[in-house]
């Protein structure tokens, strides 16, 4: 049986799948757009801890604070529930720490935005190349095939 809190409530020693996954989306969100938990924390009358426990589901984010946390993050509120596990349902790994999802990494973000500032489709495609020559390692077969038409260089490289 759980402990009861000074209220009478039932304490709850893990926070709630909805409020790990609403955490998460701020962060994403948050790091997408390069600012800082302090700026974010300032801009909102906040203090830099509180947007951290908000993001750990540490604290649970009110709606009133989640409507102004998606006025100042320019997306709409049901941004942060999209993809969200259902009530009855466990969260899957990466929302309770036994897994971190690499697509949700501070890294990721910035790699992702850095990305979509490439206006030219013939650079993206090479970094994409790139991406992917180097993801396979020296030596092996890249992870994806050359497109038909695609002219072949060579070049020796010299040190």
């Amino acid at each position: 049986m759980r402990a009861k809190s000074r209220r009478g409530r039932p304490k709850q020693s893990e926070p709630h799948p909805v409020d790990i996954h609403v955490g998460s989306r701020l962060r994403q969100r948050r790091t997408a757009l390069g600012i800082s938990q302090t700026n974010l924390a300032t801009t909102l009358g906040l203090t830099f801890q509180q947007v951290q426990k908000y993001e750990q589901a540490k604290n649970r984010v009110s709606a009133s604070r989640l409507y102004r946390f998606s006025k100042t993050l320019d997306v709409p509120v049901t941004f942060f529930f999209e993809g969200s596990a259902s009530d009855t349902a466990p969260a899957p790994p990466s929302m309770i720490g036994e897994y971190i999802d690499p697509l949700n990494t501070p890294e990721t973000a910035e790699l992702s935005a850095a990305y979509q500032t490439i206006a030219d489709p013939v650079t993206r495609r090479r970094l994409r190349d790139l991406a992917s020559t180097l993801s396979t390692g020296p030596g092996a077969a890249p992870a994806k095939a050359r497109r038909s038409g695609a002219r072949k260089r060579s070049r020796a490289i010299r040190p």
